[in-house]
């Protein structure tokens, strides 16, 4: 008769233990019920994700604005050429259509 190992008779039962675990409902059910529960988590903060970085986007295009305003009012005096008010408007521009598409890419996934 051969000996056994301690470690050969844990290693069966857990395997045995294994089998007896993937063929119960209720371990299943949890399963499912885990990963569908993930799966809603991360969806959700992804769209959470997708409007937080639209709403800083806007923010800095209404900065932008702001830069606008103030280097047109400089342009409009005299004190600055066109090149400051360009790159303002282009920054503005940018960051909004940054800012909107993150929020239409939120509308489209939440189709």
């Amino acid at each position: 008769m051969s000996k056994v190992s301690t470690a050969q008779k844990l290693g069966v039962v857990t395997r045995v233990a294994a089998q007896q675990v993937r063929r119960s409902r209720t371990v299943r059910a949890f399963g499912g019920a885990l990963a569908t529960t993930v799966r809603a988590c991360g969806r959700v903060l992804h769209q959470l994700w997708l409007e937080v970085t639209g709403v800083i986007f806007l923010l800095m295009a209404a900065s932008g604005a702001a830069a606008w305003a103030h280097e047109y009012a400089r342009y409009h005096a005299g004190k600055v050429g066109f090149g400051r008010v360009g790159l303002a408007i282009c920054f503005t521009l940018t960051f909004a259509w940054f800012g909107v598409s993150s929020f239409l890419s939120v509308k489209k996934k939440a189709k």
